[in-house]
């Protein structure tokens, strides 16, 4: 989950602002209409936002890394991490608009992928609020469902993606009292549970130049699995350097983006203003927003399972579709396996190879913080 509150003025010695149903009828009024988004962390894909996304989530996978690899592939060039559209739009992200200094925590992206994103690439997104879905919540008492739409065109006007993305809008002061997760400690690793996680990294499936044909798949096999973490600071700022974050900014930046926004300034421990972003890396805060401790960016485990896709289906493969929700908390410590299983497959109408897949995300303790599903086109053997 992603902390992506927008706008407004909110008085926090007060408390957080909460859900009010004269601010949930003004944001309903922009359903259906084009929203204004922040500037995006990348407007091309260059070698270097390339590399810089895929060191981002941990993918070595040497077409997006190896100029002399690539180029002998069907593409000749570098090709992108699918899921790199995060740096390219802040509203597929999770920044949202409305309700001002109400807590934001993003929860899903549902990609449909129409073409990769090729080495100097240019992308421009446009977005629509699509829909609100109230919900109860025994986290923070009401909850608000905010669903944008997301489209993305080339420099040639080429359709590249569309795609759904959704935040839950969510009372702080609420979440905080009501301590649904109550307090987790983070995970401290003996010698042998290391060992074993860097295994699972040496021995990561990279599929590569090895077509994956669809004939040779079968409905209920397994994904060789993908390792993530121990989630560290650390490993969070890797991600950010490569998806650029919401509201990052230093100095006169940071100074501009308050006086703009001033509910985005919360004061810190110093009484200088911050924004609520930092609860990915600010234990205490995350914790004045019900949250057991600082936690990872949602994108990135939705970027974790494209991964898993692609180091499947290899070079020769599309992933035409990634669905994932963010359920739970992926809190500082904590290592993920993802993971994944065929379903179905398919011929299309023109003649694609569709192989659906189920995927998830499971944690050292057992639960399943995210889950999903995903449609790759393999190549078909010719007759």
């Amino acid at each position: 989950m992603t902390d992506c509150t927008e706008e407004g003025d909110g008085d926090m010695a007060a408390g957080f602002p909460k859900i009010t149903d004269e601010a949930l009828s003004e944001l309903r009024s922009w359903i259906g209409k084009e929203v204004r988004a922040p500037a995006p962390w990348l407007e091309e894909a260059s070698k270097d936002g390339i590399r810089h996304y895929a060191q981002g989530i941990g993918d070595k996978n040497p077409l997006s890394l190896d100029e002399e690899y690539a180029a002998q592939s069907r593409f000749g060039t570098l090709v992108a991490p699918p899921t790199i559209l995060f740096a390219f739009d802040r509203i597929v992200s999770g920044y949202v608009g409305g309700l001002p200094g109400v807590h934001a925590m993003y929860a899903g992206t549902h990609f449909h992928f129409r073409r990769p994103v090729l080495r100097n690439d240019a992308l421009a997104a446009t977005s629509t609020l699509k829909d609100l879905v109230e919900h109860p919540s025994q986290f923070s008492g009401r909850a608000i469902q905010q669903i944008y739409t997301t489209r993305f065109h080339n420099q040639r006007g080429e359709e590249v993606c569309e795609a759904d993305s959704w935040c839950f809008r969510t009372q702080r002061d609420e979440a905080r009292e009501r301590r649904k997760y109550g307090r987790i400690e983070p995970h401290h690793y003996t010698a042998e549970e290391l060992e074993h996680i860097w295994a699972d990294y040496d021995q990561e499936q990279i599929r590569g130049a090895a077509p994956r044909y669809w004939e040779d798949v079968s409905v209920g096999e397994s994904l060789p699995h993908v390792v993530k973490g121990p989630l560290t600071a650390t490993g969070v700022i890797a991600y950010a350097q490569g998806w650029g974050g919401l509201y990052i900014r230093a100095h006169g930046f940071a100074r501009d983006l308050f006086r703009r926004h001033p509910a985005l300034g919360i004061p810190n421990l110093q009484n200088v203003p911050e924004p609520p972003e930092r609860v990915h890396w600010d234990v205490d805060f995350a914790q004045t927003v019900g949250v057991p401790y600082a936690y990872d960016y949602g994108p990135e485990r939705v970027s974790w399972l494209g991964h898993l896709m692609t180091n499947w289906m290899g070079d020769d493969g599309f992933l035409k579709e990634l669905k994932v929700e963010v359920r739970r908390f992926n809190i500082l410590g904590d290592t993920h396996w993802c993971r994944g299983k065929v379903s179905d497959k398919a011929v299309s109408p023109t003649g694609e190879g569709l192989v659906t897949c189920d995927i998830w995300a499971e944690d050292q303790r057992g639960e399943v913080t995210a889950r999903g599903m995903a449609v790759a086109v393999l190549p078909r053997r010719k007759p």
